[in-house]
């Protein structure tokens, strides 16, 4: 099985809802994210709303919130993760409200053009290509309203980069995969034909966060 995300309209920029583009929702006292090799903030891609495992001590739903910088593209390394070129965030889904955005920075690099919901939609196939194409004539809609897939096996366009937890250095659980978006004027930016992958280490709630093209 495969669970795909598809566009689903657009929605209120500061929804409690998996998206991409809109307003980052934070803890009270959370501070936008900083590159760390250019010092400017980086840029708000999507929110990712997923259930924690049945085993999970804690259990329920989790926030996953993605950054990246784009003060000067290709010039910090956005594409690593561990470059702190950008940010993988986990919050739980209650007590959250919009991040303050730092001020005199332009609109367009804090967040995207357009706000995009995001639907999941089960499919039968393993594979995500597989999963991609037949959903896409099955519903007579283009390939680029698929954003990507949650949960199942990441669909590398080069070779498996899987990442180690920063704080325990096992190896982290596939989450999120992301596709830069419909419309390239609004889309992420993963080097314009790229795909973006996070994974998350719930016992040591860390998340990271790269991108392939």
């Amino acid at each position: 099985m495969t669970t795909l995300m598809i566009a689903a309209g657009s929605s209120a920029p500061d929804a409690l809802l998996s998206r991409t583009g809109g307003v980052p929702l934070a803890p009270v006292g959370t501070t936008w994210p900083l590159c760390a090799s250019c010092g400017g903030p980086m840029q708000y891609l999507a929110q990712i709303l997923y259930d924690r495992e049945a085993g999970d001590e804690e259990g329920g739903r989790k926030v996953l919130a993605l950054f990246a910088c784009q003060n000067d593209p290709g010039m910090c390394d956005d594409w690593d993760p561990e470059s702190g070129g950008n940010r993988a965030l986990l919050f739980p889904p209650t007590g959250l409200e919009p991040l303050a955005r730092p001020e005199g920075v332009e609109e367009a690099l804090l967040t995207l053009g357009e706000v995009r919901a995001i639907a999941l939609e089960r499919r039968p196939e393993d594979d995500y290509e597989l999963a991609l194409e037949a959903w896409a004539a099955e519903a007579e809609r283009s390939e680029s309203s698929v954003l990507g897939q949650l949960g199942g096996q990441p669909s590398w366009i080069q070779s498996d980069e899987t990442p180690s937890c920063p704080s325990c250095a096992r190896t982290m659980p596939f989450l999120v995969q992301l596709e830069e978006g419909p419309d390239h004027n609004t889309a992420m930016n993963f080097g314009g034909v790229g795909r973006a992958y996070a994974f998350v280490c719930e016992p040591c709630n860390q998340a990271s966060f790269l991108w392939q093209c």
